[in-house]
């Protein structure tokens, strides 16, 4: 299983505005505990189980909106448990987790009642974007088109390359863009040199790292100017971007 977190999308959320709410059911400590982390990246309240009857203890009390279950549990397999939890939540969306890979297991969980399903190792973004539209599917709203970064008064349109800060458009080159897209998809987060570099540049420029105190920079010029900073330095550790405090 790769490691690398998913980047920053859009926020999935409940019909009241709550926060979508993930149980994961496995007995791999390690892999329960990178597999939550990367979806309270999301923005998600996670809850956890190493086995079925502490997924169903945690159902009844969390009231998950989706659930992730290892098909093979120390106390009853993945599919009893997925029995119990839809006697206490009928529609709730499963997605399985599982070492096997045939087509006959495959059925099997999708026969017993199972919405997906995700075979080990798996990269982090699989399993997001397969919950991501579970979750669609059963009714959560996304708070702004699945294409749109924001932070604070800032926004950027993946696909239509727009970009503005409190309203007024921003005009960026090629290379600016995509400084900019990865700085939002991690608000908040300090980017190293080396990230940064190897991100949008795709290669390492051999020392040559001060290409991206020239970018920022010229981002500087393009987002700040006149207004409360949002791109800041650490450092010694590198940048992060952040609603200016005025928005916070």
């Amino acid at each position: 299983m790769t490691t690398t977190l998913p980047q920053g999308r859009s926020e999935l959320l409940r019909a009241d505005g709550s926060p979508v709410r993930v149980l994961v059911v496995d007995d791999e400590v390690s892999l329960t505990e990178l597999l939550s982390m990367a979806l309270r990246y999301e923005g998600w309240e996670i809850r956890s189980a190493e086995d079925g009857a502490g997924a169903v203890r945690a159902a009844r009390s969390f009231r998950p909106d989706v659930v992730v279950i290892d098909v093979m549990l120390p106390d009853m397999d993945g599919l009893s448990l997925l029995g119990r939890l839809r006697r206490e939540l009928p529609e709730v969306p499963v997605l399985f987790l599982t070492a096997k890979d045939s087509v006959a297991d495959r059925i099997a969980g999708l026969t017993a009642g199972g919405d997906d399903y995700v075979t080990k190792p798996f990269s982090l973004e699989e399993v997001i974007a397969r919950l991501r539209g579970l979750i669609r599917r059963a009714g959560a709203q996304g708070r702004r088109s699945e294409s749109v970064l924001a932070v604070g008064d800032l926004t950027l349109d993946e696909d239509s390359h727009e970009v503005t800060r409190g309203g007024e458009p921003i005009h960026l080159t090629a290379t600016e863009f995509e400084l900019l897209r990865y700085l939002m998809r991690n608000p908040k987060r300090v980017l190293s040199k080396a990230q940064i570099l190897d991100r949008v540049w795709s290669y390492d420029f051999g020392g040559r790292a001060n290409v991206v105190e020239l970018y920022i920079s010229y981002l500087r010029r393009k987002i700040d100017a006149g207004r409360e900073p949002m791109i800041h330095t650490r450092r010694g550790a590198g940048y992060l971007i952040k609603p200016a405090a005025t928005a916070e």
